[in-house]
């Protein structure tokens, strides 16, 4: 074998690694919800007669409350592309230090975590006859 042959063997194995490493990363790029628009939006649509008065997304993107202006709550969670919505009772919501904690009791939904937000983010949205 010539020298510009192994050449061209390795530069084709480099390119196709740097090619499989920059695939790789692109399919574990974490998906965010981006606004509370678009968890709105999803509870609304989800959700029948769900009339969205405010919503809240966590810092890190990974969980959403979606507030009614009839004072029901939706937990929204990105599950892959899509964003995955259940109407929750509000004694499932609570602090922690970590942000506010919801738990669904859905085995697929889990646990929705609003990383960073706290009670008086929630108070501000909730209907005046609904107690948080």
């Amino acid at each position: 074998m010539t020298p510009a042959i192994v050449g061209g063997i390795v530069a084709v194995v480099v390119v196709a690694l740097a090619g499989l490493c920059w695939i790789v990363m692109r399919m574990r790029r974490i998906v965010k919800i981006e606004t509370p628009e678009e968890a709105a939006h999803a509870a609304q649509t989800q959700l029948a007669g769900f009339a969205v008065a405010g919503a809240v997304v966590g810092a890190d993107g990974q969980g959403a409350l979606a507030i009614a202006d009839d004072g029901r709550v939706a937990a929204v969670k990105r599950i892959g592309k899509r964003l995955a919505v259940r109407e929750v009772s509000w004694r499932t919501v609570r602090a922690t230090r970590e942000g506010i904690l919801v738990e669904t009791g859905d085995r697929a939904l889990g646990a929705v975590m609003l990383a960073q937000v706290d009670v008086l983010d929630i108070r501000r949205l909730a209907p005046k006859s609904v107690r948080v």
